[in-house]
């Protein structure tokens, strides 16, 4: 009697130890991460720092290790990967995930922020929360908004100093068709491509041009085959790093708040890299010898932009309250 007493005792035990080894294993969350930039990149370190201050917040229940320059796939493989749980945190420039997103091609309407500052405010404040609510619905929690700075043009040939300089001019655009109506309203030819591709066509001739902020222009190499960069600052693009709805449900409600607090940490750390790195890749192209040309008078660009105000509008309706928001932020 005495020795099935024990026996069943034992089997109890190492039944409830089992159980508790697979607890255990079960809230340990190993996230892989996507990242279009070089491991020196601000976004780079910004995800790095994530992981990182997940980790310690979490005391190891949450990991991550970020996989960066794309390794994992373009922008938009990566953007639908993330909704459907494949990968588990990305960090994405929010042009490309309007495709997925309509509302969020709010913050893609050229000129629609007016400094990068007027951004912040904006992204942290309510409409940064509207915008997330519209990304959850989607399979993306968004948990910080990154820095990408202001997106200029730059090209092979000439200055541009109005809208009439870019007329014919193959430009490539992020895949986005209110990129692509950006550019054909200025007489442009916008040609969506990857990222990786952008160096070589500008060399080869495919395009012309493209549009991007100082550290992407420099960290590419672009400026050594497109040397003439013109401010236009027409974009004032936020960034979002995001989880994957799959992945994010599976956390407890302690663990997604440690999570949440460690990417707006992270988030900190990044806008104060992105601006060092701005100037510092501004100074590194002046150097080389690129010829860069300030625009004080942006009204001939931004008057071209009013059908892509309207044409964006009559896609998604909710737009219409989303800009009236923004230009309410002071």
């Amino acid at each position: 009697m005495m020795k099935t007493m024990i026996a069943r005792c034992a089997t109890a035990a190492a039944g409830t130890a089992l159980a508790l080894a697979l607890m255990s294993g079960a809230a340990q969350a190993e996230w892989r991460g996507w990242n279009i930039h070089p491991p020196e990149y601000p976004v780079s370190i910004g995800m790095e720092k994530f992981a990182e201050l997940a980790k310690e917040k979490t005391k190891g229940r949450v990991t991550g290790k970020v996989y960066h320059s794309a390794v994992l796939g373009d922008q938009s493989d990566a953007i639908s990967q993330v909704q459907l749980g494949a990968i588990d945190f990305a960090e994405f420039n929010m042009g490309p995930i309007g495709t997925a997103v309509p509302e969020v091609n709010v913050v893609s309407l050229p000129f629609i922020f007016r400094s990068v500052d007027h951004m912040h405010r904006v992204m942290d404040g309510p409409v940064g929360d509207k915008l997330a609510a519209a990304m959850e619905q989607k399979g993306l929690v968004a948990l910080a908004w990154y820095d990408s700075g202001a997106r200029s043009f730059y090209n092979t040939k000439k200055p541009i100093t109005s809208p009439n300089d870019m007329k014919g001019m193959k430009m490539r655009v992020m895949n986005n068709t209110l990129f692509v109506g950006m550019v054909e309203s200025m007489g442009g030819n916008a040609t969506p491509m990857p990222y990786s591709d952008v160096y070589q066509s500008l060399k080869t001739g495919v395009i012309d041009g493209a549009e991007n902020n100082w550290p992407s222009y420099e960290s590419s190499n672009h400026y050594e085959v497109a040397g003439y960069y013109s401010l236009t600052e027409h974009l004032i693009l936020p960034e979002c790093l995001c989880v994957s709805k799959t992945s994010w449900s599976r956390l407890s409600a302690e663990d997604q708040k440690a999570v949440r607090e460690a990417a707006r940490e992270s988030a900190t750390l990044q806008r104060q890299l992105w601006a060092d790195r701005e100037a510092k890749s501004r100074d590194m192209i002046v150097k080389a010898g690129g010829k860069i040309n300030e625009i004080t008078n942006k009204v001939p660009f931004q008057t071209q932009m009013v059908a892509v105000y309207e044409d964006a509008i009559k896609k998604t309706p909710a737009l219409k309250d989303l800009i009236a928001d923004i230009k309410a932020v002071q």
